[in-house]
């Protein structure tokens, strides 16, 4: 039998009131207690395929809300290790050893060192402005409501491979503008101020580059460019992003598997 988790010691017990609060100066409670069970799926006590103790156990055994529990799973499963469905216990995906599993499509740089690849890109814009019919729509914001857009290039060991197009509803998109150009993830430095990735909903066709795609990969205008469209929610189930991501052809495939619980991964090559 496994020996019960200790509750982590960095960071005094929180009230239910204030799930995942942060001190000045500290690790998020929620990091701390991801990191935790990370921990302990690493080091073989869930196996791929085990369930992990239910929220409510969870939150009595670390000597925290129910709150911070469900933002500590949701951190796990944006790396890909568990998955995550509200009302369910959580089942471990990949244990020690078994990094080729399929996963919910996690983010570019996460996957990039997954494989051991080179993460890179740059920022190429930041804007401000009004939210047009389709982000309203996928943000679920009212039509021209204050949002973000973030136009990236992301490589690979130097080389383009993707152009990303995000919207963000205004308060996360001004956490985005206020990071420095050459932010390899978002998403690692939204979640230290509580913003989580937990849920996507996918979208994957062709689409022809324009003339910016053309510029920033290095491709003829008009080359067909496998897309995909992105909208990410919350724990909450509120939508944090919708983006359109452009990929050359021959750089990565997209899978899906099956087994009770969809997923979706990238994968190199066609």
């Amino acid at each position: 039998m496994n020996q019960a988790p200790q509750a982590p010691q960095s960071e005094k017990p929180e009230t239910p009131d204030t799930p995942g609060r942060r001190a000045s100066g500290r690790t998020p409670l929620y990091l701390t207690l991801a990191a935790d069970l990370r921990g302990a799926i690493t080091a073989g006590e869930y196996g791929s395929g085990a369930r992990l103790p239910a929220e409510d156990e969870l939150a009595r055994r670390y000597g925290v809300s129910r709150g911070t529990v469900r933002q500590a799973l949701a951190a796990l499963r944006t790396d890909g290790l568990i998955t995550s469905r509200r009302g369910t216990r959580r089942v471990v995906l990949a244990g020690p050893g078994e990094g080729g599993a399929v996963t919910e499509l996690r983010s570019f740089t996460r996957w990039a060192r997954s494989l051991g690849q080179r993460p890179g890109g740059r920022t190429v814009s930041v804007e401000e402005g009004a939210a047009d019919a389709e982000e309203a729509e996928q943000l679920r914001l009212e039509s021209g409501a204050a949002v973000h857009r973030v136009l990236r290039l992301r490589t690979l060991a130097g080389e383009p491979v993707m152009v990303e197009r995000t919207t963000y509803p205004r308060e996360v998109g001004a956490l985005v503008a206020a990071m420095p150009p050459d932010t390899l993830s978002y998403s690692e430095q939204l979640a230290r101020h509580g913003v989580l990735f937990t849920d996507a909903h996918h979208t994957i066709d062709i689409a022809f580059a324009d003339a910016e795609d053309a510029a920033l990969l290095g491709c003829r205008a008009g080359e067909a460019l496998l897309r995909e469209r992105r909208r990410s929610t919350d724990p909450a189930g509120t939508p944090v992003e919708w983006s359109q991501d452009r990929y050359l052809p021959g750089t990565v495939a997209f899978t899906a598997h099956s087994t009770g619980a969809f997923a979706l991964g990238r994968r190199l090559g066609p």
